[in-house]
This record gives C-alpha cells, structure tokens and sequence, in this order.
C-alpha cells in the first residue's frame, strides 16, 4: 500500500499529469488541516478577526446582491455605497467568490472551507508549473510548490480570505512573461495580466512593480531571449490584459478617486527609515519562523504591524536554501533578485512601491519574495555541488538569537521578570519550537539522503506535509482557541440566524452599541456601524469633520447623539448578557426600550427623523469651523452647512442661522421635531437609487443623508435638477412647494466604459492571436511556439545538476535496474526525454 501511495505521488514524464498531482496532494493537505476545525464549528469555519466579521458576511451579502440584481447601489455598506466600487477589492473578480452564485444563500458561509482548499491546491498548482521551468526533474519542483502554498505568508493570511485568490494566481504572471520571451508562445501573458487584474487591482499594482524588476533582472541573462520585438509583444499584451479586464477595474479607480487613504505618502526620513526600529527586527524574524498570527504579535509587540501580513518562513528548510544560494559566488539573477527584494523590504520607500507609494506600512507582498525564495531552496537541493551545510548551520544560529527574545528581562513597576517578553509566551515557544525542529529535520535529511535524488525527494516531502499540517492546525488554533464559544454564538447565532421583528413600514437605520463588527450586515439592515475599507470619498470626508475617525471602519461613539438623529437611526442595539451587560449606555436622548430580540436589548430613537427631510436655516463653512469639534453633529441637524456659491443661489429659501452652535440635549430634542415637520412621506431604496415623496408649503431644499457620488442623477416631478453636496458628504435637491415626486438613480461611475474597454480588448486579444498565427507562417524560426526554448537556459546554467551527475545518481540507487546507453552529448544537453529512467523514478 505504501508502494502505491510513494508510486502515485512521484512524478512522471507527463507535467499535466505532476500538476494534477500537485493539485490533489495540496488539497489532501488542506483538507486535513481544516477538516477538524470544519467538524467542530458544524460543517462551517469560524476563525477570528476580520475573516469573521467581513469575509463571511462579505460573500453572503455579495452572493445575494449579485443573484437578485442589486449590484449599483448597496444600502447595507456603510451610509450606502457604490455596490461594485466597494466590493471590486474583496471579492468581486475572484472567479472562487462566483464559484458560489449557483448555490443558495444558506450555502454560502458552508462554502468558504472548500473555496480555501480550493484556493490552496491551485496555488501549489501555478507555482509547480513556474518552479518547474528551472529544475532538470519535478521532483524538487513539487517540493518548491508545496513550500510556496503552504508558506507562513498563505497561513497568516487566511485572516485574510481574499488575499489567497492573489497568492494562487501570481504564478501565472511569470509563467506567462517566461512563456513569451523564451518559448515564444502567444497570448498566455496577456490573460494571465487580465485574471490578476480582475482578482485584485490593489495587488497588482504591486506585482507590476514586481515584474518591472524580474523582467529587468531576466534581461541580465544572456539565454534570456528578449528582443526589440518580443518586448514590444509584452507590451501589447500587458495592454490587452488590462483592456480585457476594464469592466472592473475601471469602475474600482473611479471609486478610489478623492479618497484620502490613497493621497497619503512618506515624506523626509520616513522615507529610508521605519520609525520604529522592532520593525526591522520583525521583517527579518519572519523568515525564519512561523508568523505570529494577526492582531497577536509576539515576536516585536511594539512593531505597529499587526495586520500587515509579515510572513516569510518556508516550512521545513526555513532559509538553509536560501541562504546557501545567496552563498554561491556566481552571478545568478535570481540571487540579485533575492538581495534586492530583502533590501526593499527594510526600506520605507521601496517598500511603498509595491503599494502605489502608500505611506501605510504593509507586508503584503512577501508572497512574491517566498515564491522567489521557494526557487533558489529547491535549486540548492537539486545541485549536490552546493554545501547546503552552510545555510543550516547559520538559519540555526540565526532562529537561536531570535529565541533569545523569549529569555529577555522586562521591568514593569519596579520588578524585573524573565520570559515575559513575548505578548503570548506559550505560542511564542510554539514557534520557536517548530522553527529549530525543521531545522533539525531538514539537516538529518539532507546527511542521510543528500547523495540520493529519489530518497531525498520522498523524505523531504513526507517531512514537509508533516510539518506544514501540524503548523497550520496550529496556527489556525491559536487563530480559533480564544472564546470559542463566545465566537461561535457571535458568527452563527447572532449573525447568520439572528432574527429581529422590527416596524418596516419606514425606511431607517440602524446603530451597535459595543457588538461585533458588521452585524447588521449580516442582519440585512442599513446601519451607522461599519467594517469596510473601500467606502465613498464623501463617507471619509463627512466623519473626520465631526470628530469621528475613519480609516477602515465607521464606529461613532455614542457620545455623538446628533450623527443618530442626521442619519436616521431609529434603533439602537446593545447585547443583554452577562459578559457585555452595561448599567450605561449613553444612549441619545428619548430613547426607550423597545424589545429584547435574540439577546439584544433594542431601543428606539424617539427624535428619529426619517429619511428625507428640510432645514430652516443655513450655517457657512466658517461657523463650521469654528465650532466644538464634538458638538458638530448637532449642530448639522439644527441648520444645513453650504458653501459660498450655495448660499448665492440658496439662500432666499433658507434663514442665516447666527445663533449659538452648543446645542442642548433639550434643545436637540426640540429640533428634530421640527426637522420632523416636513420629511418625505415615502422613501423606497432599490439597488439602482431610490425613490421618494414629498409635500411642502414653501419651495425648499431636501436633505438626504446619503453619501455623495459622482455616479447619481437626480429628477422632481420628472426634471432633471442638481444635486447638491452639503453637510460635507450628503445630497440635497430642491423641490417646489406643493407635492414633489423625487427620483435618485446611481449608475456605477466607469462601468459603461469599463464595459466598452473589455469588449475592445477582446476583439483586440482575438486579432493578436490571428496576427501571430500569420507572422508564425511567414517565419516560424522567429515567432512559432517552440515548447523547449528555456530549456537552453537549463543547459548553460552553471547551478543545476547535469543529465549526467543525474544518470550517474540513478546507476549508483537503481544497481539492478538494466537502463539504456546514452551519448555523452546526450547526456551534457539533457534534451533527451525518451525513455528517461529519472522520469520513472
């Protein structure tokens, strides 16, 4: 039995049949991993964090908006958002996420395990198929892949669920680029630029600055066959593969647009130096061991990077490759390309690069490095002529130092205390362990079985598997182990089964007082309470104005009793348990108990103001200004803010409000019963706007609460009219006296052109292909597809082993097995494949 299982999983001749096996080994592997997790949350995986309170909720709500039409605006994000805009980065071009559209809805949360093993296995699949076009057998490839897929990069980011899309897909970037310039082989490239482009536009802003610096590294090669007109078929293609994929990338810019997130760059010594020095210390520790989990540092707790996704290990040799490569005195690109991706790495600004010169410290590229890392590990183990020695004795020496961390003395009140260093002792000597235990595995491998390619081959993989699933139950453990009961009541009964009876005759939103992020998400219901990166520009306007922060989540405090009533809430919620049980909960004024509804006490607001009303009077920008920071949102409920051309043309309808900009809760109560006097009689929201009613005395402006955007259009009583942008983030329209029939429409700003520009890609991805077929006609020795063309580069490439070092080790393990006679030419170019003994190992 164990004969057929080492037969199955060795590789053959057929590479589609290795990738095949690569596939399904990566998905046994995963499956192991999460299986026990998946038995114990009832056929779902829970885990922590933002994979519970945005991935979850994220697919299901996306899955349902797409099934049911409702893809312009969404009402569940935030105060409202651009439906594509926002979820364009998460998940929206990820052909996983579209795997669930044909299921129920119920379905979707019970999708997400076997979407990871998914996600994994291809992984371990494209980055085979890189890793292979440098190696002279699959063996090692196979272990190379495994590495990459299974790298602490991939094992922390499952926090992250959409990052792993990025980590499967990359490969095939390369893939692509090496395919066109070395084996000549047409439009591979162009559709590997447009996959990456859809999946994630943020991550491939970081690997176009990836292959700018792999691409000018491989022309350092002299088999590296670029030419002048090779480089102008790249360029092409990358320009069809963004074409091809403007229908979503386009809309997704438009929305980044005036968003201060993206405006931010280092300046002055930020620029060469991180301001704090543990994270230099970080940055090199994730390499040589497991990566603490997010939000759990360990290591450097004071590195202010706890979900930055610092993760570089490589399970089994951790950096003994890499390291011994680096060694080598020989020119190699992949060596220059390995310093230089480490030294941009403890460079701010370099390190910015691959995130568009953000000043936002993130780690999130390290999976390039790893795959970079994977190759030289696996070429170091394919060439005996390289003294892998050196690198395990120093990664030795080096995760020893690096352990020290957890001996260190700490101070706190005047005593001195030992192993008390790391924030989580336990995990920290968890990792530490598994980290010297590789080490040491890795060393007895390689001494024992070192002058045997096939013995080697098996040992390492079967030590690898092994010590990549007890990493990843322990990583995904520790991710789980806190409040699991308390976790799993949150995602699953208070989330995916909650049920609330609530009045639905208006429409209102809804606020959470200390619960779990994106709740009403999960509920279905429009909210103040919001974890989302990707919101309207308005949205990050409008909080920072009245005191609120707003960077990847809108959370008010309570204390803000005006934002509830100029956002319409009606309800509050707030858990009526023991462990969250509050004796106040700064509620706004006139609020009462409403019910208790699956463990929430919920009130409501009695100054609601429901959706659609006018003001009185009119404050400027200057009054604004000048007011307390923390009474603002009063103050926005009192008097409308407009700018200077607004009062030019307004201000007839409306009173300069001169008076004082404290306002009372008694005073704030007094007001939104007047602000109540005239509000819309109907308000109906729908994926594409909404519509809503009127009637007034005076001619006058109607505020909505609902973020501006460039892609709304506005009709009263069928004509068009201006909205307006007041109140820093929100619209507003003028209406006649008299009854009023109002009309919003959003159309998603750059789809219509995304649209056009993805149809123009195709046809100009279909004309390329034709063009190609008849320059290859014309002259087949410049432009056919030649299937071998990199394995010229194998040949002259002083690191690898020849066919004959390789013939030789198969002779010297295989003594009773009669193989042919081969030319010493032969052997030298190792472009036989026929009858290969290694291929039947």
């Amino acid at each position: 039995m164990l004969t057929k299982v080492q037969r199955w999983f060795s590789p053959t001749r057929s590479e589609s049949k290795n990738c095949i096996k690569v596939f399904l080994l990566a998905a046994l592997i995963t499956t192991i991993i999460f299986l026990p997790f998946i038995i114990c949350d009832k056929g779902l995986f829970i885990f922590y964090g933002d994979y519970n309170v945005q991935q979850i909720p994220f697919y299901q709500y996306a899955h349902d908006a797409i099934r049911s039409g409702e893809v312009g605006w969404s009402w569940y994000t935030d105060l409202g958002s651009n439906f594509v805009g926002s979820y364009g980065f998460y998940l929206l071009g990820s052909p996983f996420f579209w795997l669930t559209i044909p299921f129920p809805s119920s379905w979707v949360p019970y999708l997400m395990a076997p979407l990871f093993i998914l996600k994994f296995s291809i992984a371990a699949t494209t980055s085979y198929a890189f890793i292979r076009r440098f190696t002279k057998t699959p063996h090692m490839a196979i272990i190379g892949a495994m590495m990459y897929a299974f790298s602490s990069f991939s094992i922390y980011n499952i926090f992250f669920n959409h990052f792993h899309e990025v980590i499967a897909f990359f490969p095939l970037l390369l893939i692509g680029l090496e395919e066109l310039v070395m084996n000549n082989r047409k439009g591979l490239f162009a559709m590997a630029v447009a996959l990456n482009v859809f999946t994630n536009y943020f991550f491939f802003a970081g690997q176009v600055a990836f292959l700018v610096l792999y691409f000018f590294l491989r022309c350092l090669c002299l088999d590296f066959r670029i030419n002048l007109k090779k480089f102008g078929l790249l360029a092409a293609e990358s320009i069809i593969g963004v074409l091809i994929a403007l229908v979503l990338f386009l809309p997704c810019i438009c929305s980044l647009m005036g968003n201060p997130r993206t405006d931010n760059m280092l300046t002055g010594f930020n620029m060469l130096f991180y301001y704090n020095p543990q994270r230099y210390g970080l940055i090199l520790q994730s390499m040589f061991f497991p990566a603490d989990m997010p939000a759990r540092a360990n290591f450097f707790p004071d590195s202010n990077a706890k979900w930055c996704s610092v993760a570089a290990w490589l399970p089994l040799f951790s950096m003994a490759g890499v390291l011994t490569f680096l060694r080598e005195k020989r020119k190699h690109w992949l060596k220059t390309l390995i310093i230089v991706l480490i030294t941009m790495s403890l460079v701010p600004i370099l390190n910015s690069a691959f995130f568009a010169f953000n000043s936002s410290y993130y780690a999130r590229w390290f999976y390039m490095m790893v795959l970079m890392m994977s190759l030289a590990t696996v070429i170091v183990l394919e060439n005996k002529k390289m003294d892998i020695s050196f690198g395990i004795k120093t990664t030795f020496i080096i995760t020893c130092l690096f352990a020290i961390i957890g001996i260190i003395p700490t101070t706190e009140d005047g005593k001195t205390t030992y192993f008390s260093a790391p924030g989580y002792p336990t995990m920290f000597w968890i990792n530490v362990l598994i980290a010297i235990l590789c080490i040491v595995i890795a060393a007895f491998i390689l001494q024992k079985y070192r002058k045997s390619k096939t013995r080697l081959y098996r040992s390492s993989l079967i030590a690898l598997c092994a010590i990549i699933i007890v990493n990843g139950v322990v990583q995904v453990s520790w991710g789980k182990m806190q409040n699991v009961d308390y976790v799993y009541r949150n995602v699953v009964d208070r989330g995916l089964n909650a049920e609330f009876q609530l009045d639905d005759s208006e429409f209102y939103r809804i606020d959470v007082y200390d619960g779990m992020d994106n709740w009403p998400m999960y509920w279905r219901m429009p909210t103040i309470q919001a974890f989302q990166s990707v919101v309207p520009a308005s949205i990050m306007e409008f909080y920072p104005a009245v005191g609120v922060d707003r960077d990847v989540a809108s959370r008010p405090e309570p204390k803000y009793y005006g934002l509830r009533e100029l956002l319409s809430v009606k309800y509050i919620f707030a858990e009526n348990n023991a462990d969250n049980k509050k004796t106040n909960l700064d509620l706004p004024p006139n609020c009462v108990l409403y019910d208790n509804q699956n463990g929430f006490d919920i009130y409501e607001n009695k100054n609601f103001i429901p959706m659609g009303f006018t003001y009185d009077s009119y404050i400027t920008q200057e009054q604004f200004d000048d007011s307390f920071e923390d009474t603002r949102d009063r103050l926005l409920v009192n008097s409308i803010l407009l700018d200077e051309e607004q009062i030019q043309k307004y201000s007839g309808l409306l009173e300069h409000y001169i008076g004082d900009t404290n306002i009372s809760d008694e005073e704030l109560t007094d007001i939104c019963e007047d602000r109540r006097r005239y509000t819309c009689d109907t308000f109906e929201t729908s994926g594409n706007g909404f519509d809503a009613t009127i009637t007034l005395k005076e001619e006058n402006l109607v505020f909505f609460s609902v973020p501006y955007d460039k892609g709304w259009t506005a009709t009263v009583n069928g004509e068009p009219v201006e909205i307006e942008k007041v109140n820093v983030g929100f619209m507003v329209v003028k209406c006649a006296s008299g009854e009023n029939t109002i009309e919003f429409h959003y159309s998603t700003p750059g789809l219509k052109l995304g649209f056009i520009g993805t149809i123009v890609g195709v046809a100009l991805f279909l004309l390329y292909l034709l063009l190609c077929k008849k320059l290859e006609k014309r002259n087949p020795k410049e432009f056919a597809y030649n299937p071998k063309g990199h394995l010229e580069e194998l040949k002259n490439d002083s690191l690898q082993p020849t066919r004959t070092e390789i013939y030789q080790e198969y002779e010297l393990n295989h003594p009773n097995i009669l193989i042919r006679q081969v030319s010493s030419s032969e052997k030298d170019t190792g472009l036989s494949d026929q009858d290969d003994p290694i291929d039947k190992t």
